[in-house]
């Protein structure tokens, strides 16, 4: 019997806690507690998948442009292909404008013409990226501008007459 009677005890301890009928004791004067939202087992305390937080943070704080642009440029070879993604680098993104540096200038000119395809899968698959144009420059060239060779003065013109 004693077995029945903590059954009993447990079930009404249960129910009390997930709720029920509250149970009350004689004599005693019950303290409301003013609810914040932040009580356990109120509705919206559910557990959320992580990635739905990491999303709704981003929103909030708003990340999602950036980061839309960040995983742009890391995922630039599914966006351009196999071969035209050994043959060029997205730089940066500043001001809208993508930015691809290409091996030569033979692949720029390629790209140049393939500037509408590639504006139009990368709406596709990063809209909130923000890429209105792309720009595709060639290697660069050399400078004798800077480096230990460097002199003051006219430069390589004097060296070449």
């Amino acid at each position: 019997m004693s077995d029945a009677s903590e059954a009993v005890r447990v079930y009404q301890h249960f129910r009390e806690i997930f709720g029920g009928e509250p149970r009350y004791r004689p004599g005693r004067a019950r303290r409301t507690r003013e609810t914040s939202g932040s009580e356990p087992f109120t509705p919206g305390r559910d557990p959320r998948p992580l990635g739905t937080a990491i999303d709704q943070l981003s929103s909030q704080l708003g990340w999602s442009g950036p980061l839309s642009q960040a995983d742009l440029l890391t995922t630039w070879r599914d966006i351009a292909g196999e071969e035209t993604a050994r043959h060029s680098e997205p730089i940066a993104i500043e001001g809208g404008t993508l930015q691809v540096r290409c091996d030569s200038t033979a692949w720029a000119t390629q790209l140049r013409l393939m500037r509408q395809q590639l504006l139009a899968r990368i709406a596709e698959v990063h809209p909130g990226a923000g890429v209105e144009s792309i720009r595709f420059q060639g290697p660069d060239a050399p400078t004798w501008k800077r480096g230990p060779r460097s002199v003051p003065g006219r430069g390589p013109r004097d060296t070449y007459g």
